[in-house]
């Protein structure tokens, strides 16, 4: 029965983790669609970057009228969307609307995002071969985004059915001069190639590789950041103390075989999406994640290469065992909080989730421990009074022997163990009574005399 409970806790948790993922329907937020409702545009789309896009096409004048998005957290910062007329989406070659926040106003203008920008020359305003119209750049009053809003002409340069799009946060400015924005894979995954008369998207490698690392991050979790804690938790309280479930070692191999599994999986796949990335890459994630594959690789070993139970050095291999196991859990909590930083910077759902998930474990942990203690306290002083009672008897037998001719008894104040029970008969026999103190990890059986 807690078998099945498990195994059905666990298929919620993983559904739970993979709705979001094959959920192909982004509308934007209710108080962005607030915004887009004023102003007529009936498509609108979340982006990444915590960025909203809305647009309203006509393919008969060619007028694309958009309304774009995102919040900015710092007294200075930018927003960027632009068209490239190019083959593919991309930087290089964005003919692109800028709104810049400063500490008292905002600005606005077009710019040419040339190679030179990409080697780090200074974006300075400039002409482009957009027709522009009724552009504008301010904070919107049912949101707290700041908004680029303008209606362009499309020239025949421009692909309506496959239009290529770039946008862009960042939070620097020098004047009109936009800094650099942050170098992350949300950054540079900020492009994609719609259909403005149907409103799909084209494009799919961007949102294919944000799947991957959301598919890559989800069986990390639940391979190495719960399956494997799992199985130690049955290993230690399943096996004899404070529970003994006969089959321990089965759930014990499984939960470490599957969680193993799905975390080699979850680690290929990783190290995949980081040699397809062409612009960043994590060191210190990647590193880690390599370590502990490398000694989760060496517990699973322990299936097949450990010594027996009746070899000398027994003892030393379980210390290191446990030690390597309880320092990867360590290791591999603090990677996954540091993949969701890289996976998720402004939603907080994956981090609050995992901690979710940390605190069910834990708590499971500890009141497993507290219990353990507890029936480990008590047993132990069971054992302790049971000693007691054998000693104050053993001295009433002794005194008893020594004034047997007089057939005097001992005094209740002679042992404090029966001081309160009634004088007992010299003549009367004793009975052997078995009191079992259970003991780890075997019982020990105490006989011990009573008066009859």
């Amino acid at each position: 029965m807690m078998f099945a409970s498990y195994q059905y806790f666990q298929a919620f948790l993983i559904l739970s983790f993979l709705l979001p993922i094959f959920s192909n329907a982004h509308p934007c937020s209710e108080s962005f669609q607030q915004e887009t409702a004023k102003k007529g545009i009936v498509n609108c789309k979340k982006k990444t970057l915590g960025a909203e896009f809305g647009w309203k096409y006509s393919n008969y004048t060619r007028k694309l009228e958009i309304l774009f998005g995102a919040k900015i957290d710092g007294e200075v910062g930018w927003l960027a969307w632009g068209l490239n007329p190019g083959k593919e989406p991309q930087m290089v070659g964005t003919r692109a609307l800028i709104g810049i926040k400063l500490e008292n106003s905002t600005l606005s203008d077009k710019y040419n995002i040339t190679r030179y920008t990409k080697l780090g020359c200074q974006l300075l305003p400039s002409e482009i071969d957009l027709e522009v119209h009724n552009f504008s750049f301010s904070q919107g009053e049912a949101t707290e985004f700041y908004m680029i809003h303008a209606t362009l002409v499309l020239s025949s340069e421009y692909n309506d059915s496959s239009l290529n799009i770039v946008w862009q946060v960042g939070n620097a400015a020098d004047g009109n001069r936009p800094i650099t924005h942050p170098m992350n894979i949300h950054n540079f995954d900020s492009k994609e190639t719609i259909d403005l008369i149907y409103g799909t998207v084209l494009s799919v490698e961007t949102h294919k590789l944000h799947r991957l690392r959301k598919i890559h991050g989800i069986l990390n979790i639940m391979g190495w950041g719960t399956l494997l804690p799992l199985g130690a938790i049955i290993a230690r309280y399943f096996k004899k103390f404070p529970f003994q479930y006969p089959n321990w070692f089965c759930l014990h191999v499984s939960c470490q075989s599957l969680g193993y599994t799905l975390g080699t999986c979850g680690w290929i796949l990783g190290m995949w999406l980081g040699n397809a990335s062409n612009h960043s890459t994590f060191p210190t994630h990647r590193t880690l994640g390599i370590i502990i594959f490398t000694f989760t690789t060496l517990q699973m070993l322990a299936l097949r290469l450990k010594p027996l139970r009746s070899d000398d050095y027994r003892v030393y291999w379980n210390m290191y065992h446990h030690f390597l196991g309880y320092s990867l859990f360590a290791i591999i909590s603090v990677n996954i909080f540091l993949g969701i930083s890289i996976l998720s910077t402004r939603d907080h759902t994956w981090k609050w989730a995992y901690i979710g998930l940390l605190c069910l474990l834990g708590l499971t942990a500890l009141l497993l421990e507290i219990f353990t203690w507890i029936k480990f306290w008590y047993i132990k002083n069971k054992e302790f009074f049971a000693k007691l009672l054998l000693l104050c008897l053993s001295n009433s037998n002794q005194a008893q022997g020594s004034t047997s001719g007089s057939k005097t008894v001992p005094q209740p104040d002679s042992c404090p163990c029966l001081a309160s029970t009634s004088q007992p008969n010299a003549d009367d026999e004793y009975e052997n009574v078995v009191i079992k103190a259970e003991v780890l990890p075997v019982e020990s059986e105490i006989e011990v005399g009573i008066l009859s």
